[in-house]
C-alpha cells in the first residue's frame, strides 16, 4: 500500500509539474524592444503656435518595430511626459502599449 501511495504521489507531483504557468518571459514571444536611435533636435519651426518636441520611438506593426522620427508637435492636447512603447501582459497573451503623452 505505502509503495502504490507513493508512486501515486509521485505521478501526481510530476503531472502537476507540468502544468506550471509560464514566466511572463518565457511567454513573450516577441523581440525586445530596440535600444533608441539618437536624433539630434533641430530648431523649431516659427509659428504662432507652441510647439514641443515629440522624441523618436520605436512601434510595433504587427510584424516587427518601425523608427518613427522625432518631431515637433502642437504643445495643446499633449501632457507632459512622455511615455515610451512596452509590452503588457495580459490574460491572452502580450499586449503592445504604444508610445504616447501622459499627464
Amino acid at each position: 500500500m505505502t509503495r502504490s501511495f507513493t508512486l501515486a504521489a509521485l505521478l501526481t507531483v510530476s503531472l502537476l509539474a507540468g502544468c506550471q504557468q509560464p514566466s511572463p518571459s518565457e511567454a513573450n514571444n516577441y523581440p525586445p524592444v530596440p535600444p533608441l536611435i539618437s536624433e539630434v533636435i533641430p530648431r523649431p519651426p516659427v509659428t504662432a503656435e507652441p510647439l514641443m518636441w515629440q522624441p523618436g520611438h520605436w512601434n510595433w506593426n504587427g510584424t516587427g518595430y518601425v523608427w518613427a522620427k522625432g518631431q515637433y508637435v502642437p504643445a495643446a492636447g499633449h501632457g507632459n511626459l512622455w511615455m515610451p512603447g512596452w509590452w503588457s501582459p495580459t490574460s491572452s497573451g502580450w499586449n503592445w502599449q504604444p508610445p504616447h503623452w501622459t499627464s
